[in-house]
């Protein structure tokens, strides 16, 4: 099969992986699909995908190993971290280990699709946009931390001084996927 058209979706979510995989294959793409690292890795085996969406959260893991492990891979694979877990700390992380792109749920296939054609990046992006609020910078604290500890919530707790079921709280109210 011609890896220019092949896709890997990584994504623990059988059902939005499913729906996501339909949209593909009617734009004309292979599809294959892994809900683990385990699993991208036997199906890097026998095939050579041109380009992969990683879901950033699998389960208690980090999709950021998928990432490493798809630029090792094929270092020109388009790669796009889709994370309904978005934060500052995660895209500079997913950036420096190889993906193409970091977009935040909710994204459709319009959005991935446009992130594989864009290759460059847009030095015209304004710059003058609005302060980060106490709330987001607290998130991204919280976040950075979460990556630290690998997801381990009584750990980040214990780091970022606060019981674990207010951080558990937290991380509700984000709707964390």
């Amino acid at each position: 099969m011609n890896g220019e058209r092949q896709l890997v979706i990584v994504e623990d979510d059988a059902a939005f992986a499913r729906t996501l995989s339909r949209s593909f294959e009617r734009r004309g793409y292979a599809v294959l699909s892994a809900d683990s690292h385990e699993a991208l890795l036997a199906l890097l085996a026998d095939h050579s995908p041109g380009y992969a969406v990683v879901d950033l959260k699998l389960g208690g893991a980090s999709g950021l190993a998928c990432v490493q492990t798809l630029r090792a891979h094929d270092e020109d694979m388009k790669i796009v971290v889709l994370t309904g877990f978005a934060s500052i700390a995660t895209a500079v992380e997913a950036i420096k280990l190889g993906a193409s792109h970091y977009l935040a749920k909710p994204s459709n296939t319009d959005d991935i699709e446009a992130a594989f054609a864009r290759s460059d990046g847009n030095p015209d992006a304004p710059v003058d946009g609005r302060q980060s609020s106490i709330k987001t910078l607290e998130w991204e604290h919280i976040h950075q931390t979460l990556v630290e500890t690998d997801f381990n919530i009584s750990e980040a707790a214990r780091r970022l001084g606060m019981h674990r079921r207010t951080l558990a709280r937290k991380l509700e109210k984000r709707q964390l996927k």
